[in-house]
């Protein structure tokens, strides 16, 4: 096989969400693959940090404030994105996240749940989404690129307790789907709309969830890594790699797939 087909340098990417662990880890492994990367988030400053680091590198990037909920925010992004780098072939919609109190818990019954903390999640993983690939999206069929979204293991099987984050992800991943459709049959023929569906790695956010302070699982830590053949959780750097792959050539005919980076949690029923 021609390797040549693997080759991304001189791609643009634009990723939301940039400030977080999968997404700003995904920006610094692009760059590393010869990849032009701009860093949307909602915190300039978190944005900021990473491509420092990744010009400091030898890189390219620029770091952007922008909202995927403010249409005017992510305008001006747009404006200086294809200022800098004069196209855009990836769009990595990377923006997301729960909140506590919109998922159960012995402190939070369903019943309890606030309808505003489920319309934010919702908002975010979905509307976000959408919003921010109206706006980048004509540049994509300009470039006949592609379009990354960040889906999840709850996309595939409803987790327990995250009733509106397990809801929200499914439809990102429908989104997806969906997506992929309309802008073939209605833009481009070689325009190519994927989702990544991460499993359970072990970040700042959700370590209290999954791990004791003496190091040992929690009871759902357990479960995690019962249900996942390989045994630990994965890390960010594992994530980058197949979406390096879905920016190449090498997955020119890859369309409206949902992809499991999770260790085989999700073909795993548990017997």
């Amino acid at each position: 096989m021609n390797a040549e087909i693997f080759n991304v340098q001189g791609k643009t990417a634009v990723i939301t969400g940039a400030g977080g662990v999968i997404c700003g880890t995904m920006a610094r492994e692009m760059a590393k693959a010869g990849m032009n990367v701009a860093l949307l988030n909602r915190t300039l400053e978190k944005a900021q940090r990473i491509a420092q680091e990744i010009t400091d590198g030898g890189g390219e990037a620029i770091a952007v404030q922008a909202d995927v909920l403010d249409k005017e925010t992510l305008e001006t992004a747009r404006e200086q994105v294809t200022e800098r780098f004069g196209r855009v072939d990836v769009l990595v919609n990377g923006a997301g996240g729960n909140r506590k109190d919109a998922s159960t818990s012995s402190e939070m019954s369903f019943f309890d749940i606030p309808f505003s903390a489920l319309q934010d999640v919702f908002d975010l993983n979905v509307l976000g989404a959408i919003l921010t690939t109206q706006i980048f999206g004509r540049d994509i069929v300009a470039s006949n690129g592609s379009v990354i979204n960040i889906a999840s293991m709850a996309s595939i099987l409803p987790l327990s307790n995250t009733i509106a984050y397990s809801g929200a992800k499914a439809a990102a991943a429908n989104f997806t789907q969906w997506m992929a459709v309309h802008f073939n049959q209605n833009y481009s023929r070689t325009i190519r709309v994927n989702a990544i569906a991460p499993g359970f790695l072990l970040t700042s956010q959700n370590r209290y969830l999954l791990q004791q302070e003496s190091g040992e699982p929690t009871e759902r830590g357990r479960k995690v890594l019962d249900k996942t053949p390989m045994g630990r959780y994965g890390t960010p750097e594992e994530m980058a790699g197949a979406a390096i792959w879905l920016c190449s050539d090498a997955a020119s005919f890859v369309n409206g797939a949902i992809i499991p980076i999770d260790g085989g949690f999700s073909a795993y029923w548990g017997v």
